[in-house]
């Protein structure tokens, strides 16, 4: 029986498209740079989005390849480190400014909901079934994740929320997934997980006893995790091109 329904949040339950993530990249670093020289440090616009682009290969090389997360602030002290510059000599308050400008960009310009995101939770509520979410979080973290769901009229459905920048490991490790079976108060063998992911989520949620739903939308936006090559098959539990299609996929699951 399934007893809760969880999701993947980018390309999942929203989106964006190449010039919403170049009008936040571009916030982000003007605002960035704005901080750095009210604070006395005068960086070129070039060297600051050099620093800027290594941070996220660096953070792959170091985290997110080992399927590992770390804080914002870690990822803002890589930056201040890839400008030459020692994190240590930022007084406190430097620092929450920089992090604020690096995290909130995308609050700012807000991505949109996946097309019948809002109705589908609203629908699965309504069925008074409890509702998750998992999120590998990436340059925006979980703090403002949140207040993005909520701008989107998402937050108010969601029962529980993990995100890896503060769990500190990301999908398909099994301790995430424990977190919000442990937060839903269900068993892994009574929830279904959906995520645009055939790796981190149809698999992720299959290793932990989950029945996995593969989301493949008709249209994608950036936020595309890079491919897997896999010595395995994975083959979701069902398979959906839109939103709409899964209250069907669940009433079938249910009464099977």
């Amino acid at each position: 029986m399934i007893k809760a329904i969880a999701f993947d949040l980018w390309e999942t339950l929203i989106t964006e498209d190449a010039q919403t993530a170049r009008r936040q990249e571009r916030l982000r670093l003007d605002r960035i740079e704005q901080v750095l020289v009210a604070r006395g440090q005068s960086h070129s616009a070039d060297r600051i989005e050099n620093a800027y682009r290594k941070l996220w290969h660096r953070c792959h090389e170091l985290y997110w390849s080992e399927d590992r997360d770390v804080p914002c602030r870690r990822q803002v002290e890589h930056f201040l480190e890839g400008l030459g510059l020692d994190p240590a000599s930022f007084d406190e308050a430097s620092l929450d400014e920089i992090e604020h400008a690096y995290a909130h960009a995308a609050l700012d310009i807000l991505p949109q909901a996946v097309a019948g995101a809002n109705e589908t939770l609203a629908h699965i509520r309504k069925q008074e079934l409890p509702i998750g979410l998992i999120s590998n979080t990436g340059r925006t973290p979980g703090y403002v994740l949140r207040k993005i769901l909520d701008r989107l009229g998402l937050a108010q459905s969601i029962d529980v929320m993990v995100f890896s920048n503060e769990h500190g490991e990301c999908k398909p490790r099994v301790s995430i997934f424990e977190q919000l079976r442990a937060g839903l108060g269900v068993e892994y063998q009574e929830m279904m997980f959906v995520g645009d992911n055939l790796y981190v989520d149809v698999y992720g949620a299959q290793r932990c006893g989950m029945r996995g739903i593969h989301f493949i939308p008709e249209q994608r936006g950036t936020a595309v995790a890079p491919p897997v090559e896999l010595d395995f098959t994975i083959t979701p539990d069902a398979t959906i091109h839109t939103l709409s299609e899964l209250p069907e996929v669940i009433e079938r699951m249910r009464n099977a």
